[in-house]
């Protein structure tokens, strides 16, 4: 399997990037030792958007890396989808869908990248029960959070994979953790692909 991975790390405030930089790194070497040929981009160091389409259209499955800042991905990452994603018209999709007999049916429906899959790995400062229980504040888990991204990746006909979070990164860190819990996941989703 062709995987590409999009490092969404960023140096901001107390922060330097450090933990998903270092999760990019195990995920290239566990998808690896599977056997899995891999390519890379680190977002914050700059791409060209034309190299970056012809990365997506090589890829069978992407696997975005990224901090969460105020409940959502760090704004160079939202940049690198505005600007790379539109720029795949003809490669990720082909229109919204709709047709002219009837425009207020299939929105989202689009879609060329039918045969590729994406997954989303993030980390928060947010306890793990700020997701899963419904009375906190971001009850409504991190898929729920994500739905900006699950559905945008849904528009260009991409099948998700399941997400995988590191809570309490500031707070109380576990590293050791993150990056077990992280391989073996990784090793569950891609062992058999």
């Amino acid at each position: 399997m062709k995987i590409y991975l999009l490092n969404g790390a960023k140096e901001f405030g107390n922060s330097k990037g450090r933990l998903n930089t270092t999760l990019h790194e195990l995920a290239k070497e566990t998808l690896s030792k599977l056997g899995h040929e891999t390519k890379e981009v680190i977002i914050d160091k700059g791409y060209d958007v034309q190299k970056e389409v012809q990365n997506l259209k090589w890829a069978d499955s992407i696997i975005h890396q990224f901090p969460a800042w105020w409940m959502c991905e760090p704004w160079i990452v939202k940049k690198y989808i505005d600007e790379v994603y539109l720029a795949s018209h003809g490669v990720l999709f082909n229109d919204d869908g709709r047709t002219r007999k009837d425009p207020s049916k299939k929105y989202g429906s689009g879609g060329l990248a039918q045969n590729k899959s994406y997954m989303l790995c993030s980390t928060w400062n947010a306890p793990l029960e700020a997701f899963t229980d419904k009375t906190q504040f971001l009850g409504i888990g991190i898929d729920g959070v994500f739905a900006h991204l699950h559905k945008a990746h849904e528009f260009c006909g991409m099948q998700k994979l399941p997400s995988f979070l590191c809570n309490d990164v500031v707070k109380n860190p576990q590293v050791e953790r993150y990056l077990a819990e992280y391989e073996a996941h990784l090793q569950k989703v891609f062992g058999n692909a």
